[in-house]
């Protein structure tokens, strides 16, 4: 957990602030669940992933920071009393490193002075186990809404629609519909106009870290794209050279 590390973590954070500030953003929320019980880890992320969730469990607070390093996440569900560094601990590290990232933190602890120093830290929310999931799901929501973070299912750009519940695109009074990792994959690109993704980026988001697919499933899903969406031609997926792609969007018609 060097200095490095923490900082890489704050760039990156920085400069999604920005990108999730976009009209319309609502590609997978992304959840880092920290919780040494596997069990309970495994519940919190199945459920969240039942609610459309896109989650990353981690053992333990290493694990955490790894995942911080290399993905966008929206929100953290930790637990306090873990091995080698607390919750709380783990808390106030990101908190001095300026990462604003929300916070719900899970205990056993529920007395006031526990609760106190973990909302001094900078903890947005807390639960005391047992939880209830369904609770959990509420708070979630909740604390995603005070953060600014859109989770609506219908993205607007280039002139079409994009609905995340049908997978359907609307344009010029057509409907198109895509395969359900097609889509996820559009929609991936064009929450984030003129970003570019490596091919690792877009596996990793679209068919989870355990997929066996290599680079060249997205070279064919981009392809497909492509011909489906031909006739948006405000919207462009542009291939990087030696990196990955990107959505670009042209003022012309």
């Amino acid at each position: 957990m060097n200095k490095q590390t923490i900082n890489l973590i704050y760039q990156r954070r920085y400069t999604n602030n920005k990108t999730n500030t976009h009209k319309g953003l609502n590609i997978l929320v992304k959840i880092l669940v920290i919780e040494d019980n596997l069990a309970l880890n495994q519940l919190y992320t199945t459920y969240l992933k039942g609610a459309d969730y896109h989650t990353f469990p981690a053992n333990n607070a290493q694990q955490a920071l790894d995942i911080l390093e290399n993905y966008e996440i929206d929100l953290i569900l930790t637990d306090i009393l873990m091995p080698e560094m607390s919750g709380l601990d783990f808390i106030k590290l990101l908190r001095e490193a300026k990462l604003s990232t929300p916070i719900i933190a899970i205990t056993a602890l529920g007395e006031f002075t526990d609760l106190e120093r973990g909302y001094e830290l900078g903890v947005d929310d807390y639960m005391v186990k047992p939880i209830n999931l369904n609770e959990l799901l509420l708070r979630v929501k909740a604390l995603l809404r005070r953060a600014k973070i859109n989770e609506s299912k219908i993205l607007k750009i280039a002139g079409a629609t994009f609905n995340q519940s049908s997978y359907n695109v609307e344009y010029q009074n057509k409907t198109i519909l895509l395969p359900k990792k097609e889509f996820d994959l559009i929609y991936k690109l064009i929450s984030y106009p003129n970003k570019i993704f490596t091919r690792r980026q877009l596996l990793d988001a679209i068919w989870g870290l355990d997929s066996d697919s290599d680079a060249r499933t997205i070279d064919v899903h981009i392809n497909r794209l492509r011909e489906h969406l031909k006739e948006i031609k405000q919207l462009q997926i542009i291939t990087v050279r030696g990196l990955g792609y990107q959505v670009t969007l042209c003022t012309k018609s």
